[in-house]
């Protein structure tokens, strides 16, 4: 790598920084999407797993007449706490989702979460809390591969182009909203799609922009 365009990537670093934004907030309105069709089919209990500082929550709470949101990092349930105070239908629980036991739900979310747990682990847990007919929404990040390359790429170019949308002025603070602890990945795009299928029959794994992949499944509906 040239001195170039290591500099250049410093430069580009540091504007990102300039201009913060959570690159979650992209699938916001995929997950509301999903969320929308289980509640018109009668759904109403949703579970956000690794909740954060509850953003998603707060919105999941304007469609579901009940949502749990679980966090394990206790200032940031306190955060999330913060975020759904008037929300009578919001529960936030500080507990690591391993050892959450609860009855079932119509709608499980993993944003930005699933890496920092055991996958197959956690994807048979989320399959074994799903009601009948219900669906699990992953919005995802994998380790990068060679295969990631345009996806990377596509995303560099246009971080600094949103960023610089969303927050016109110089940043000097990080958002409250994207203060929960972070993680490297562990698996690959393909390692996680070949688990995932073989688990959720059915799902729909893809890559996607700003370092995410989605998954998608519905559980077959009863007998």
């Amino acid at each position: 790598m040239s001195r170039a365009f290591q500099r250049a990537l410093a430069a580009l670093a540091r504007f990102n920084e300039a201009h913060p934004w959570s690159h979650n907030d992209v699938y916001a309105a995929l997950v509301l999407h999903h969320a929308r069709r289980v509640r018109a089919a009668g759904g109403t209990e949703a579970l956000d797993v690794g909740c954060g500082t509850g953003n998603l929550v707060h919105r999941l709470a304007g469609v579901f007449p009940a949502v749990t949101g679980v966090e394990r990092d206790v200032p940031t349930a306190e955060q999330a706490r913060r975020t759904t105070a008037d929300l009578a239908n919001v529960r936030i629980l500080t507990q690591p989702f391993d050892e959450f036991h609860a009855s079932s739900y119509d709608l499980i979310t993993f944003v930005a979460v699933l890496h920092h747990l055991p996958l197959v682990a956690t994807l048979e847990k989320a399959r074994e809390l799903l009601r009948p007919g219900g669906r699990l929404v992953v919005v995802g990040v994998s380790r990068e591969a060679p295969a990631d390359l345009p996806w990377s790429i596509a995303s560099m170019i246009l971080n600094p182009i949103v960023g610089i949308a969303k927050h016109p002025r110089r940043s000097h603070t990080i958002p409250t909203h994207m203060t929960a602890p972070t993680a490297m990945a562990a698996e690959s795009f393909e390692e996680i799609a070949v688990a995932a299928k073989r688990i959720l029959p059915g799902a729909r794994v893809s890559r996607s922009l700003f370092w995410r992949y989605t998954l998608s499944w519905r559980a077959p509906a009863s007998p």
